[in-house]
């Protein structure tokens, strides 16, 4: 016999959001508590820790817009780039080095930040570092392979990002790595110097 169990529940604060994203950008959203928004159809998501993404924001400047979700950071990108990521790192000569840093495209989904001027919501949840303009503004915005945002616009270029992003996640990587081999170093054993 199998348990039926009943659907979340949507509260007044998820319909508003919900909301939000349809009115004022035409973004689908799905779920209820919390409201996701499906990747790959307005907008792709370059994931990354969060001191990586905040150094890369400092070398880039300009992106579309960013959320933060705890101690990752999100990107987000034109539609069709998180295919392209791949491609991009082995062509910037990052292809086989471990970094932290994904793409989510088709068939993924992020939780919704709170939309701008919403009440702030519990600690490590969604929410928009640079949010997103008008409609219009937000699909020129949206980083893409040649500076041609999803619209035809002048985006910030999609490979420039991908490489200060893989550069800053290789050198949180490395700093991580120091820290941990100061921290940890075994007991009782001299170093060695040649």
């Amino acid at each position: 016999m199998a348990l039926l169990v009943p659907p979340p529940r949507s509260s007044p604060e998820s319909d508003r959001c919900a909301r939000w994203y349809d009115r004022e950008l035409g973004w689908a959203t799905t779920g209820t508590s919390p409201v996701r928004l499906p990747t790959g159809l307005s907008f792709d998501v370059l994931e990354l820790p969060a001191a990586a993404g905040h150094a890369t924001l400092r070398r880039v400047g300009r992106t579309g817009p960013v959320a933060l979700t705890g101690q990752r950071m999100r990107l987000l990108v034109a539609a069709g780039s998180a295919d392209e990521l791949p491609g991009l790192l082995d062509w910037l000569e990052w292809g086989g080095i471990a970094l932290d840093l994904t793409a989510i495209g088709t068939g993924g989904q992020i939780t919704a930040p709170e939309p701008p001027g919403g009440a702030a919501g519990s600690p490590g949840a969604a929410f928009w570092l640079r949010p997103p303009g008008s409609r219009q503004e937000t699909e020129t915005s949206l980083p893409a392979l040649g500076g041609l945002g999803s619209s035809g616009g002048d985006a910030p270029d999609l490979v420039r990002l991908v490489d200060a992003a893989a550069t800053e996640c290789h050198r949180a990587r490395i700093a991580h790595a120091r820290t941990h081999l100061r921290t940890h170093r075994p007991t009782g054993q001299p170093l060695a110097f040649s």
